[in-house]
């Protein structure tokens, strides 16, 4: 769903999290959300920020857009501990070429409670562009 909104300038975004439970479902939804016109989609972390930069997809440049992220809590449920072993297990399984050495210290780090989740780690990308406003609801 895109839209304009009509308190502000902000180009309005929403993903909505009823539509995904794993990280390959965010990778189609924001596919389907942000790259709708485009002939690629979303199958990585780098792939999801570097559209975030815009220049292709609905993302044009440095607008200013508000991201709203919809049943967040249960996205937060899905990409999170669970899920991120399992990704990182995934990488270490697969090998080249993925720094195993650096998957499994993210790994460790996961199961000792100092690291990322998936979700924190999306939600740490779309915060990292400064003119991305997200909601998370």
């Amino acid at each position: 769903m895109l839209n304009t909104s009509n308190n502000n300038t902000r180009k309005m975004i929403v993903i909505h999290g009823g539509h995904f439970s794993s990280l390959a479902g965010f990778y189609e939804e924001v596919s389907s959300v942000l790259m709708k016109d485009a002939d690629w989609k979303v199958g990585t972390l780098d792939g999801f920020d570097d559209i975030l930069y815009g220049g292709f997809g609905v993302i044009e440049g440095k607008e200013e857009i508000e991201m709203i992220w919809k049943e967040s809590e249960k996205s937060k449920q899905d990409l999170g501990f669970d899920a991120t072993r399992e990704f990182y297990n995934n990488k270490i399984r697969q090998g080249k070429p993925f720094n195993i050495e650096l998957i499994q210290q993210k790994l460790d780090d996961l199961i000792e409670g100092k690291g990322q989740t998936l979700f924190e780690i999306l939600v740490e990308i779309i915060q990292s562009h400064s003119n991305i406003a997200l909601k998370l609801e």
